[in-house]
């Protein structure tokens, strides 16, 4: 049996949520529901060259919607859990 996959997202002001427990979530460029981006490459944001490096601006990020509210969070806010 094939372990069962769950990705959550630390999310303010509610801490770590499960992507996945929304049927509405889209995640990242392509707005994809949770398993089918991960499952897809998993892509975030990430500029190649970068007008200013220590700019939050040019750092990797991901924009996700859950239970209608839009996050722009850092791919290390993330976890994948495999039940």
């Amino acid at each position: 049996m094939e372990a069962k996959k769950r990705i959550y997202a630390n999310l303010a002001p509610m801490g770590w949520v499960d992507l996945t427990s929304d049927p509405n979530c889209e995640v990242g460029i392509d707005h994809k529901a949770p398993l089918i981006w991960w499952e897809e490459n998993a892509k975030i944001y990430a500029p190649e060259k970068r007008n200013m490096f220590n700019s939050a601006y040019e750092l990797p990020y991901l924009e996700l919607i859950f239970k209608g509210k839009e996050y722009r969070i850092s791919p290390y806010l993330l976890q994948i859990v495999y039940d």
